[in-house]
């Protein structure tokens, strides 16, 4: 949706998760999405917990919920999570993944439904999703060391970073996350989001820090800086600290690695990220 294109595609079957404020305000985001919608052939399913997809359903029966009160065809429960586990129960079968979150499970769940309305069992899909390996840099596990959990995240927008926050969570009494804003435009369109979910995330143990903005080059407006956003969330008794030069972060954190605790690194489009979080374990 970033670009407009997904509107190109004329699939057999769509899969709508949620919409939310990234790249574009949300009533563009709700017309890409509505013309996604009518190229479906077959199939569109929608998350019915989210309030835009949920506008966009075209029949509650095919559909998933996460809310106990919304009406939909396929809605999991008892969700919780163990270490790098997640477990849930849908159609009347126990799932297991590993991996993190509650997300994750809606993502699972949005998979189950289509491969059930395909003649797949639910039994079948829990053993394929039980060996589900994760993706490169969506919560990637770097290692354990003294107590301190190192966990890599492509995580970019405002929803997306409360997300993993929130994911690694159980995992320690404390998380200390960081992030790196990509672009200057699209980190001042969001400044306001990326302020509200990421301090609505935060128990009052957690940390967050930034670095710089990455820029990739052009003619971009350098009229903010990831210090704006800190601060922002500071106001709000939040423990929020900015290191700007992201080479300098470990000599400024390492004292805030109680153990046992999270170190979360999110950022994204910036190639070198994947090596940055390595250098940081190699750190600890």
């Amino acid at each position: 949706e970033s670009d407009g294109s997904i509107v190109q595609y004329h699939p057999e079957i769509g899969v709508l998760l949620n919409v939310d404020k990234d790249h574009q305000e949300l009533d563009e985001l709700r017309d890409i999405f509505t013309r996604f919608r009518d190229h479906s052939k077959k199939i569109f399913i929608t998350n019915r917990s989210n309030s835009i997809a949920a506008s966009l359903s075209t029949g509650a029966d095919h559909d998933f919920a996460f809310d106990e009160n919304e009406n939909a065809g396929y809605k999991p429960s008892g969700f919780h999570q163990e270490g790098m586990q997640i477990h849930f129960n849908l159609l009347a079968t126990n799932f297991s993944m590993n991996t993190l979150g509650a997300h994750n499970m809606e993502n699972a769940t949005a998979a189950v439904a289509i491969s059930h309305q395909l003649g797949v069992s639910a039994d079948t899909s829990a053993r394929a999703l039980s060996k589900y390996e994760g993706i490169y840099r969506r919560h990637q596990f770097l290692g354990t060391k003294h107590g301190i959990t190192v966990i890599d995240d492509y995580a970019h927008n405002p929803v997306k970073c409360a997300a993993s926050i929130r994911a690694c969570q159980p995992m320690a009494p404390k998380v200390v996350a960081w992030f790196q804003p990509h672009g200057y435009g699209p980190t001042r369109f969001l400044r306001n989001d990326f302020v509200k979910e990421i301090a609505n995330a935060l128990r009052p143990q957690d940390e967050i820090w930034m670095s710089e903005i990455y820029y990739a080059g052009g003619s971009a407006v350098k009229d903010i800086s990831a210090a704006d956003l800190i601060e922002d969330i500071k106001q709000l008794g939040k423990q929020a600290f900015f290191v700007k030069e992201r080479d300098d972060l470990y000599e400024h954190i390492s004292s805030h690695l109680t153990t046992p605790c999270v170190l979360l690194l999110m950022g994204a489009r910036d190639p070198a990220l994947e090596h940055f979080g390595k250098i940081i374990f190699e750190k600890i």
